[in-house]
């Protein structure tokens, strides 16, 4: 047996797996998209959608990842190997890790930006700032070539500093404390959104259920998001399955983080569109919303700059518990498949994905003329994970557990650390062969459509 594999460490309790896999899931997709396509696509109307393929397509692919680790005991690439040797179904496996790569890459990046704002928020730099001014401010950070590089490189080396520790005293001990924070911030941030004048028409924005507003274009979007959101395909829960001890029964643990994620980006709404509907500014999506209106949001709300550092912590702060579980993909890699100790491994992917994610912040910038097709070197790193590698990963990974690893073997995993009904397996065995595939290829096809129709016409 390799040295990799003789040191692989594994979950300490019930809370460290929840904490860690809610804390892989829980990201900057939540807080900063998922709040704004609920009230565009008609609030709770929305929602009820995207709860059902929550259960219908995230949850059953979820338990295929766990199911595929924890058998294995190997990292995504190993699993199939082991699972499936002599067989193309390993570069599934591969596909994982380099999706993980190239995302760890530029999220990176967005992460050092969220760092840079907590000490705009500190030093309260915005506060005289109008609209404008504060648009103005963020373009050129994010275009200049130092600033930028200088707080993506901390947050890469705080990952770093805390998956080279290992699973049960890094990965697991830091997920156990930083989540109960984010969830302490958030609250702290729902409670003032609420308890500001005119915040109703907000929550009414986010809650009010609106049927007409549930077009094609918003179904897709819920399937989508709802895939996206729980982190599936790209090999983190694969990676974390194998880290849980068989008397933990994955059913359980895959209904409660997906229920940890759903609250979360919930709270997250709560928290921003009140606010930004209490001072009557339009809201946005993306980067916008959170970097160029939420501080114009803070600039009038009393107290903002205690509830801007605040929410910069918290960004900050989901940020961090997603790039471990991206960077432990590439590390447990490194570590069983080229036996480098975990110390090596993570230097050496840390090292890497910081030096993809330099010219990932660069093309922002002094290289923001270099393109493909109408992508800059960031947004080409997004669309192939996002648009091409997350959704053939999930798609190839239902197929693997519906149709080649076998009924009796999911079972038997499955079952492992409590009971499992006949008809539940029978449920599940029809959403991870049928449903699920064809709502992730449907996925897959929307999405390149919507980026590239976009990109060429």
């Amino acid at each position: 047996m390799s040295k990799g594999r003789k040191a692989r460490d594994v979950f300490g309790s019930k809370f460290g797996i929840i904490a860690a896999a809610a804390g892989s899931a829980i990201g900057l997709g939540n807080i900063w998209k998922f709040p704004y396509i609920t009230g565009e696509y008609g609030g709770a109307a929305f929602l009820f959608v995207y709860l059902g393929f929550i259960a219908a397509v995230g949850l059953p692919v979820m338990l295929s990842e766990f199911v595929i680790g924890r058998k294995a005991r190997r990292n995504a690439y190993g699993s199939f190997k082991k699972l499936a040797p002599k067989s193309l179904w390993q570069n599934v496996g591969f596909l994982g890790v380099l999706a993980a790569f190239l995302i760890l890459s530029f999220y990176g990046v967005v992460a050092g930006w969220s760092l840079k704002y907590v000490f705009f928020s500190i030093n309260n730099t915005l506060a005289a700032s109008s609209p404008s001014e504060i648009e103005a401010t963020f373009n050129r950070f994010i275009t200049s070539p130092g600033p930028p590089l200088l707080y993506q490189l901390i947050f890469m080396v705080l990952t770093g500093l805390i998956v080279v520790i290992g699973v049960k005293k890094g990965i697991e001990r830091y997920a156990k404390i930083l989540m109960p924070i984010l969830l302490v911030i958030i609250i702290i941030l729902d409670i003032r959104a609420i308890t500001l004048p005119g915040s109703m028409e907000g929550l009414k924005f986010l809650f009010k259920p609106d049927f007409s507003k549930l077009s094609w274009d918003a179904i897709l979007n819920a399937l989508g998001h709802a895939f996206f959101s729980l982190s599936l395909g790209m090999g983190t829960l694969i990676t974390y399955g194998s880290y849980i001890d068989k008397k933990n029964n994955l059913m359980n643990t895959a209904l409660e983080v997906t229920i940890a994620d759903t609250v979360i980006a919930l709270l997250a709404g709560i928290a921003i569109i009140p606010a930004v509907f209490a001072f009557n500014i339009e809201p946005g999506t993306g980067p916008g919303l959170v970097f160029i209106t939420l501080p114009n949001v803070f600039n009038q709300m009393h107290g903002g700059q205690f509830f801007s550092i605040l929410f910069f912590l918290l960004l900050s702060v989901a940020a961090l518990t997603s790039s471990i579980s991206i960077l432990e993909v590439v590390v447990a890699f490194f570590t069983e498949e080229l036996n480098l100790t975990r110390p090596i491994a993570t230097v050496l992917a840390t090292i890497l994905a910081a030096l993809m994610g330099i010219i990932c912040s660069l093309s922002m910038g002094i290289y923001s003329d270099y393109t493909f097709m109408c992508f800059n070197f960031f947004d080409l790193l997004d669309f192939i994970s996002a648009n091409i590698l997350l959704p053939l990963g999930g798609l190839f990974i239902a197929i693997f557990i519906g149709w080649k690893f076998g009924k009796y073997k999911v079972f038997k995993e499955m079952a492992h650390g409590g009971s499992l009904k006949g008809y539940f397996l029978s449920a599940f065995m029809i959403l991870v062969r049928f449903v699920a595939p064809i709502s992730i290829f449907i996925v897959f096809l929307f999405g390149l459509y919507e980026k590239l129709h976009g990109c060429l016409f």
